[in-house]
């Protein structure tokens, strides 16, 4: 039987005694280890040598780790690389990861510790098949087949960001998606066959939330009848989604840091600490800029939490993907309902592409089951969202004084855009951004005299 061939990690730096170290560690772990000391060695290597990893140091002379890095993609695409960096150019490291590396390490290293990162990276690279053309989420909704170029600028981004396991912060309005996106980097990632845990840190009241995270042994507190293992623990080697991050208190901030920086969690009443190696990711809808500045948050969480930043547009600034959305839910609650398949009419699909979704896809997917509820013949129609009380929203949430009513803004604005354009419709649908048929079916709807605007002129 042949013997498995040994894995290989190329080392670059100029420095030697990181390069002997390194040498040192990783062949008592039973590793090829080739060492160059520049990055145009590196390559050489790399075009004569089969490589599973490379570690390489950031700044170098003649060819730094960003100029290898881009040559490494070239030569082999995929290929994990690490980056050794100082505290002062983790913003270069960070740019490396945006660009393709899959993590990032801080000099001075433990290098016990970075010899496990190695080994664990190698283990899951064995363990999964490439994921660069793979899509893991058959049943994902139609925001993956998205039109409007800033959802496909992000789902370039995310597809970079899952061959990582750098931290993540994502951003967005209420009702985006972030958890779907959170989920999509972990389904795309190399701990998708792992836990992808879910921390609702806003539902969960402050008292409580440092158990649900780090858990506790029995006596700890009052109630504390058993030990019990923290969601944290729970996300060992997989993924650890901290959704509105922005509301967690001072002092779990501060345990929370704690916990980033030294990959250790101890449970409440315990005495032992526990590594935990697991993917970050949080979410907020919060300016955590102003929660900074204001004192309540501290700045040095946020920099760990967001090595890579990813802001989710709202749904008013990518309209083109809401018939493809509406397609989906439709599909989806007509069979969920058990009922025969709806027919949405144009003017219907106009209608909802016009609507302001101030709670983005959650409002849009709650207000196409409440559509195919109250729909008649099969039919969706725009009164149909009326009657499940969609246009309520302006009336509970009021902004201001002239926000009375969805229909009456509408046909405000449209009569504001016709004024503009001296009453010809064609250019009024242009400054709307909607559609001719739109425009004809809103100025018959609300009754508007266009002709009279036009006479006027």
């Amino acid at each position: 039987m042949n013997e498995p061939i040994p894995q290989s990690v190329l080392v670059v730096d100029d420095d030697r005694n990181v390069l002997e170290v390194l040498d040192a560690r990783l062949s008592s772990c039973g590793l090829t280890v080739y060492k160059a000391d520049g990055g145009r060695k590196a390559l050489q290597i790399l075009k004569t040598r089969r490589i599973d990893l490379v570690v390489s140091d950031v700044k170098m002379p003649e060819m730094d780790g960003m100029a290898l890095l881009s040559e490494i993609i070239q030569i082999q695409p995929g290929l994990p690389v690490i980056f050794l960096t100082a505290y002062a150019n983790v913003p270069d490291a960070v740019k490396a990861v945006k660009s393709g590396a899959v993590d990032y390490v801080e000099k001075p290293f433990d290098g016990k510790a970075l010899t496990e990162k190695i080994q664990l990276m190698l283990q899951e690279c064995q363990d999964t098949e490439p994921v660069q053309d793979v899509d893991p989420v058959p049943d994902a909704d139609t925001d993956d087949q998205v039109k409007s170029p800033a959802m496909k600028n992000l789902h370039g981004l995310v597809k970079k960001v899952a061959r990582s396991s750098v931290n993540v912060l994502i951003l967005g309005e209420s009702g985006v998606g972030k958890e779907r996106i959170a989920n999509r980097i972990h389904q795309l990632g190399h701990r998708r066959k792992k836990p992808f845990v879910v921390v609702d840190c806003g539902a969960t009241p402050a008292g409580l939330l440092e158990s649900e995270l780090f858990g506790h042994v029995k006596g700890s507190f009052t109630h504390a009848v058993s030990d019990k293992k923290g969601l944290i623990e729970t996300a060992d080697t997989g993924t650890l989604f901290l959704d509105e991050i922005g509301n967690i208190s001072h002092e779990m901030q501060i345990r929370l840091l704690r916990f980033i920086e030294d990959r250790t969690i101890r449970r409440i009443g315990g005495l032992k600490g526990t590594p935990v190696d697991c993917r970050i990711i949080a979410a907020t809808n919060a300016d955590l800029g102003e929660a900074i500045k204001a004192g309540r948050f501290r700045e040095d969480l946020f920099f760990r939490l967001r090595v890579v930043t990813l802001t989710i547009p709202p749904l008013r600034e990518r309209k083109a993907d809401i018939p493809l959305l509406v397609d989906h839910f439709t599909r989806q609650y007509c069979s969920q309902h058990n009922v025969e398949m709806v027919r949405v009419l144009e003017e219907t699909m106009d209608w909802l592409c016009d609507y302001s979704w101030p709670g983005n896809v959650r409002e849009l997917k709650n207000a196409i089951e409440g559509g195919i509820v109250m729909c008649r013949d099969h039919v969706l129609r725009p009164e149909d969202f009326h009657v499940a009380g969609i246009t309520e929203t302006c009336a509970e949430n009021p902004a201001g004084d002239d926000c009375l009513s969805l229909e009456e803004s509408e046909k405000n604005t449209i009569l504001r855009a016709l004024e503009q354009t001296g009453g010809i419709q064609k250019e009024a649908a242009e400054v709307l951004g909607i559609s001719r048929r739109a425009i004809h079916y809103k100025i018959k709807k609300y009754g508007i005299d266009a002709g009279s605007i036009k006479a006027r002129r």
